[in-house]
């Protein structure tokens, strides 16, 4: 497990430097009040006026070196802090990256932000700002203790009846709201997926006038937010003002005891001048307590979460070595496939054999397991049962990135990222597609044309998921992305479902000259599937016919049926 501790370690030896820094920052700090008692005492009521000018240069030499120390101490601490952060939040991405399609299916996106994003923000503070003053605090109020001690043990007992008392209300306070963080961060996580679906989703929201729901929705979400923030101002108004008020009675029993004092001639003016000094700066850290406990209670239960996810690993197993070397040929087959998905049969007895450069067509109604089968291939999860090969070897042999890298998906649900459409085409083959081979891939998707009428052409920056684009080019621009990697597996997921028929035509003549990629073909209408050499009719999960064209309409079946709902009786679609 990734512990705080593996991103601190190779800190140690300049967290040592700011930790000397901060101690002789603290020195100087209690040397001040005793040249106070010297001023008092020698030269107030003394009349040393000559070791006045060597007082006033101590000060002078106190404040430059608290200012050099303070300095060197604080920049330390950042500097460390946030490579701690950097690096943990680095990690922590790279390792969600690495989990399966299934850890994603039961962990909203807004979760998954707040861990990535806030929760490496409050660690972030507590290696460094928060921890700095935790441990200046406890460094501060020992020296300072030690420095009143010498000067008048009976005095200190003072500080010492009070601090036990301000230490326990720090202590309830930091158990109330370490339960408190826990539930505010959770709030957050659900804030952040309420609030990023809504802008995600904002055309649809739109157009069902939804806005009224959604904001009903968030604000039930923000009251719930705005609750637990009243429920943390509570328990610091609670404790926070006890805090307060003991560290003001602290000063002034200092005041009527060293007074005391003075009068019994057991100790000097001076010397109650100094402790006073030593009383005040011993309030600060005290009065911080409250404060830091709550920072660092955040950042203890944010370190709970993050921890979490790192223990979250693979479910699917990846080989070392690769089984097969350079690409595959593109045979794929499926050997009595079953798939269960969170308790529910997805598919059924699945088998077929794809030979290397046909096309297999997939058509079903929504929810008959068409997309699984394309997840299946990917190995976005591993089949319950059977098993699928690719030229021979089973899938599982293959690691994940080699078996991904030969195979080229156009999604159902289009997603472009918020880049150049050159960018967004070259999309797995960044380094090693020029230009010339993203423009050959936009002219087979038949997206040159459109984008040639814009303004930066091929420069042009896309917002999120395309957002600038019709729905048709979009899904182009996805075409010519698969198609601009040359794989040897091709798969289309009703790819061609927003555009119009004379351009489902022309992409399919394109699609047809690739002939040394084996294509698999998802779609909802017959013209897409029509020229496979086979074609699969799932329905429940299970192959119900399969067969060419000609074939299945000669059966006159589900798909023959399809054909009349689409096209009516004495139709015929292009040849």
């Amino acid at each position: 497990m990734r512990t705080i501790w593996n991103y601190g370690k190779r800190y140690v030896p300049i967290y040592i430097i700011a930790m000397a820094a901060m101690i002789l920052s603290i020195l100087l700090d209690a040397l001040s009040p005793q040249i106070t008692k010297r001023v008092i005492d020698q030269v107030i009521i003394g009349g040393q006026m000559e070791i006045l000018g060597k007082c006033l240069l101590g000060f002078l030499g106190i404040g430059l070196g608290r200012a050099i120390f303070q300095y060197t101490k604080e920049f330390i601490f950042d500097y460390s802090a946030s490579g701690i952060g950097s690096r943990l939040r680095k990690d922590l991405f790279d390792h969600i990256q690495t989990l399966d399609v299934g850890y994603f299916d039961s962990h909203n996106t807004g979760e998954l932000m707040a861990r990535v994003k806030d929760d490496v923000d409050r660690i972030w503070n507590a290696c460094g700002f928060v921890g700095m003053l935790i441990l200046e605090c406890l460094i501060h109020t020992g020296i300072i203790v030690f420095c009143m001690f010498r000067i008048s043990p009976v005095l200190t007992l003072a500080p010492l009846m009070v601090m036990p008392v301000i230490m326990f209300y720090a202590l309830r306070m930091e158990r109330g709201l370490g339960q408190v963080y826990d539930k505010i961060s959770e709030e957050t996580a659900q804030m952040n997926t309420v609030a990023q679906e809504n802008l995600a989703g904002v055309r649809t929201v739109k157009a069902f006038a939804r806005e009224p729901y959604e904001i009903q929705k968030f604000q039930g979400h923000n009251q719930k937010f705005y609750d637990l923030n009243m429920e943390q101002a509570r328990w610091i108004a609670k404790y926070q003002p006890n805090i307060s008020f003991l560290s003001k009675a602290l000063l002034m029993a200092v005041i009527v005891i060293g007074g005391i004092l003075v009068i019994k001639k057991q100790i000097t003016i001076g010397e109650l001048g100094a402790f006073s000094e030593y009383a005040s700066n011993i309030i600060w850290p005290m009065e911080m307590v409250g404060w830091l406990s709550n920072d660092f209670a955040a950042a203890v239960a944010s370190n709970r979460k993050i921890q979490g996810i790192f223990q979250e690993k693979p479910k699917l197993e990846s080989p070392d070595e690769a089984v097969g070397q350079g690409e595959i040929k593109g045979e794929i087959c499926f050997e009595a496939v079953d798939f269960t998905l969170h308790g529910h049969e997805i598919l059924k007895d699945i088998s077929f054999t794809l030979p290397a450069g046909n096309t297999l067509g997939i058509m079903g109604m929504t929810g008959s397991g068409k997309s699984s089968v394309v997840n299946l291939i990917q190995r976005f999860y591993d089949t319950s049962s059977g098993r699928i090969t690719i030229d021979g070897k089973d899938i599982r042999l293959f690691p994940l990135k080699q078996l991904r890298s030969q195979i080229s998906v156009v999604m159902q649900d289009v997603f472009l990222f918020s880049d150049t459409i050159a960018e967004n085409i070259k999309t797995g083959k960044k380094e090693a597609m020029g230009q010339e081979a993203v423009e050959r891939a936009a002219v087979s998707a038949r997206a040159h044309s459109f984008i040639s009428r814009l303004a930066s052409q091929y420069d042009t920056v896309i917002g999120e998921r395309g957002v600038g684009l019709s729905g048709g080019q979009k899904q182009r621009i996805s075409i010519a992305r698969a198609i601009a990697k040359e794989n040897p597996v091709l798969i289309l997921d009703d790819s061609t479902s927003a555009l119009d028929t004379e351009t489902e035509k022309e992409i399919e003549g394109q699609l047809k000259a690739l002939t040394r990629s084996t294509k698999i073909i998802i779609g909802h209408r017959i013209s897409a599937v029509r020229h496979a050499d086979e074609i699969l009719v799932l329905e429940d999960g299970r192959i119900a016919e399969r067969g060419t064209h000609q074939e299945l309409m000669e059966k006159r079946g589900r798909y023959y049926q399809t054909y009349q709902v689409q096209y009516g009786e004495g139709e015929e679609i292009w040849q």
